[in-house]
């Protein structure tokens, strides 16, 4: 019968994994131009975040609220987390608490109701005066379909207004994700030419979140910043 394998040789062989994958992806980024990287750990436990902390990385992606706030409350927001998946107007107080980032604002009553969130999380200490406001992308639908969620591209330039005039908000950049079955590049070129649009209202050198594990080459190429990648950082999701 085969021993148990220790919790601490599991741990080092979980990370010694972990980081054998940054590495790769680090490496296929930095040979398509270059931009930073956030891992997206959805469905992986807190354990993986630790590591992936201990292992430098500062920032993780996260898709459900309350699944990102439990591992938020567990590790104490280190790494920080920021979400990447839709946010229901009704969550944004929740969500609020936690985030490091959204990169998924694609209504002015997700802007209103962000705002109103963070105000509420200072309020109640959920939140350090020292981040008093929320850093936040427009996510852009290429397709216009609301089930992805996004906006489409006529409605950027209000959404931008919108966050501008906040008081707890501030807009870094934007966000999208290619329609299923269509060729990326147009779309990743696209989208930079909208964030360049909308460049006079962001805080700081703009965020263009684009590309992930099967496209951030061509998102690279046509000025993403930041990939999200997860199956090829974190391998395949646990079994429940």
């Amino acid at each position: 019968m085969t021993a148990p394998t220790a919790p601490g040789a599991a741990d080092a062989a979980r990370r010694a994994e972990l980081a054998a994958a940054l590495d790769r992806v680090r490496a296929r980024i930095a040979a398509a131009g270059g931009a930073d990287l956030l891992p997206v750990t959805k469905f992986h436990p807190a354990g993986d975040l630790a590591l992936l902390a201990d292992l430098g990385v500062r920032a993780v992606g996260e898709n459900r609220e309350q699944e990102a706030r439990a591992k938020h409350d567990s590790l104490g927001g280190v790494p920080a987390l920021q979400m990447i998946g839709q946010v229901q107007t009704k969550k944004a107080n929740a969500v609020a608490r936690w985030a490091a980032a959204v990169h998924t604002v694609d209504s002015a009553r997700l802007v209103a109701a962000l705002d109103r969130g963070v105000a509420l999380a200072l309020e109640r200490g959920d939140r350090a005066p020292a981040d008093d406001r929320l850093p936040v992308l427009l996510q852009w639908s290429a397709d216009g379909d609301a089930a992805r969620g996004g906006a489409v591209a006529g409605d950027l330039d209000a959404l931008a207004d919108a966050v501008a005039a906040t008081r707890h908000l501030s807009l870094r950049g934007l966000m999208c994700v290619p329609p299923r079955g269509v060729e990326p590049g147009p779309v990743f070129a696209r989208g930079r030419r909208l964030l360049d649009a909308v460049a006079d209202r962001i805080d700081g050198d703009p965020v263009y979140s684009a590309g992930m594990s099967g496209d951030l080459e061509a998102a690279v190429a046509e000025g993403s910043t930041l990939v999200r990648v997860g199956t090829d950082i974190m391998g395949p999701r646990p079994v429940a």
